[in-house]
């Protein structure tokens, strides 16, 4: 199962998600009187977007934490055209098709993603449209190779041993092959860079903390969470040089046959 996150905080960090979903919604083609379904909706600060651009139409916002959705509903609440519902996106089941999935910084969560788009293609209306975003091969290699290092070092190592992190991080190529398999047309998928240099070694902590860590976190003692969250930081400053994050996004774009 994802682990619950700190929707507050997320609320307040989440600013280079928003900005990337922002762009990516951009690329779904609408005529306002659609259903969509925003998969992975977080705390509703692009579903908010998407819902500017459905002025007769509704949507249905989706995420596996409940902490997001009662935040996403805080945001949302008296508004009879937004749906939230947590749920996980590999067993999502809705009461009737929606035209259109738009999803982003969410899909690197899931494992299984054979699962995940056999679920989505369910969902999804003939000739409905899949636009989504998250990260993909090579991201966060960076701050991958400074978690890796204090993995491996005491007091931590024992606690991550034979585990193979949280993460999905596709290949294009494979990414293509699934949705091809899945009864996906029209696709395409591609990478690329999005760098984010935060402003201070505080700042990347709470963001690392909040974002990244997340379920690295929960296979350590609480009092143990600052000082590992603190010396992946600390490992990432001495490779980089500043508090940056090493983001390659992974696009989709695709229509169900």
């Amino acid at each position: 199962m994802p682990h619950e996150w700190n929707a507050k905080e997320y609320e307040r960090l989440g600013d280079p998600m928003t900005r990337w979903g922002g762009q990516v919604l951009e690329r779904l083609h609408l005529q306002g009187n659609e259903i969509v379904l925003d998969g992975g909706c977080g705390t509703g600060r692009v579903t908010e977007q998407l819902v500017a651009k459905l002025p007769h139409g509704k949507v249905i916002g989706a995420d596996a934490s409940a902490k997001m959705i009662e935040e996403a509903k805080e945001r949302f609440a008296g508004n009879p055209r937004v749906t939230l519902l947590v749920a996980d996106l590999t067993e999502i089941s809705l009461p009737e098709p929606v035209d259109a999935i738009l999803s982003t910084a969410t899909f690197h969560w899931i494992k299984d993603h054979d699962k995940l788009f056999t679920q989505l293609a369910k969902i999804l209306k003939p000739g409905g449209q899949l636009v989504a975003q998250c990260g993909g091969v090579t991201n966060i290699a960076g701050v991958m190779a400074a978690i890796e290092e204090v993995m491996r070092t005491p007091p931590y190592a024992a606690a991550f041993e034979g585990w193979h992190g949280p993460w999905n991080y596709a290949t294009p190529e494979e990414t293509q092959a699934r949705l091809t398999r899945v009864g996906f047309t029209d696709i395409d998928t591609w990478l690329n860079p999005e760098p984010v240099t935060l402003s201070s070694r505080e700042h990347l902590i709470d963001y690392c903390l909040t974002i990244i860590l997340g379920q690295h976190i929960l296979r350590l003692p609480h009092e143990q969470h600052r000082a590992f969250t603190e010396a992946v930081v600390d490992a990432r400053l001495r490779r980089a040089g500043e508090p940056s994050i090493d983001y390659v996004r992974l696009n989709i774009v695709a229509r169900r046959s």
